[in-house]
């Protein structure tokens, strides 16, 4: 057990890069994981803060679990996390919540840890249901009822899942109990969720599991169905930070929230698109968006 401690502890402090030092006085550090989107408001929020007077440690190549330890033990002071992501594996809730009311109970519950959940943004990182948007349009579909009402009536749609979502407790079946309809199974095409956008596009398959801000839905001429029973949960893109960094700094408030405020589904997909499709800098892309909404 002691070694297990000593290792896991070493590999915390590798991952953080000797992160100790980082925090000097009048230097907020700012965190992110090591995908797209978070490098972009990792990098939005550096540029903005930078802008405003405050000396940045950039730090946004981390783990999910990393990250969020970094900040519990005062390593990071600022990153962007997920509504879903803390409810459901920092605080180990299962229970159904809807948006409102996750935000509201892990604001409380990351509270008592000495972490301030700021204003969520409109941008929600979930699982969706996603078509190419002419077929979506030939077919009357704009939501999952729409679509559960042609499958219902004998429509078939040949459906692309990862395995992941195709086998587990709140993924595929649950989904179909709560909007009445089932796939025949010969139509459910189990694949590697990257490779489900590819498959939509090039009209392997009618219907694809897609994560809602990805950069691929706007680039591919994809439209997202509007889950109007709230299956999935919440994953609202939201700033998150120390408290004791916050009373120190209140203007960060601010400062982080009107950014908040200015993010929603459909300019984080595009932003995503321009750095993975289009193959634009991060840190073009992002003063960019700041700059055209007047932050910088």
């Amino acid at each position: 057990m002691m070694i297990h401690r000593i290792l896991t502890s070493l590999v915390f402090s590798l991952a953080l890069g000797a992160f100790g030092s980082a925090n000097a006085e009048n230097t907020i550090v700012v965190g992110g994981k090591k995908f797209t989107e978070q490098q972009l408001v990792a990098e939005m929020t550096a540029q903005l803060f930078r802008a405003n007077g405050y000396s940045v440690d950039k730090r946004a190549d981390l783990g999910s679990s990393v990250l969020r330890a970094a900040q519990e033990n005062g390593q990071v002071d600022v990153y962007w996390e997920y509504t879903g992501t803390s409810l459901v594996i920092y605080n180990n809730i299962k229970e159904r919540l809807g948006a409102d009311e996750t935000y509201k109970r892990i604001s409380m519950l990351d509270a008592q840890k000495g972490i301030t959940w700021l204003n969520p943004s409109k941008a929600n990182n979930t699982y969706a249901l996603a078509m190419r948007k002419d077929e979506a349009g030939k077919d009357g579909i704009t939501s999952i009822s729409d679509l559960a009402q042609k499958v219902s009536a004998g429509k078939e749609y040949k459906f692309a899942s990862n395995a992941e979502f195709f086998s587990r407790s709140d993924g595929l079946k649950p989904l179909q109990e709560m909007y009445k309809f089932e796939f025949e199974r010969r139509n459910i095409i189990r694949m590697d969720g990257g490779l489900t956008y590819q498959a939509l596009k090039d009209g392997q398959v009618d219907l694809a599991l897609v994560l809602s801000t990805d950069g691929r839905i706007p680039a591919f001429g994809f439209i997202v169905l509007k889950d109007d029973k709230d299956f999935f949960p919440s994953y609202a893109l939201t700033p998150v930070i120390r408290t004791k960094i916050l009373a120190d700094n209140p203007r960060i408030a601010e400062l982080l929230n009107a950014l908040s405020a200015r993010l929603d589904d459909e300019n984080i997909g595009q932003l995503n698109a321009r750095v993975d499709v289009g193959r634009e800098s991060i840190e073009s892309v992002a003063k960019a968006f700041l700059q055209n909404n007047k932050l910088l």
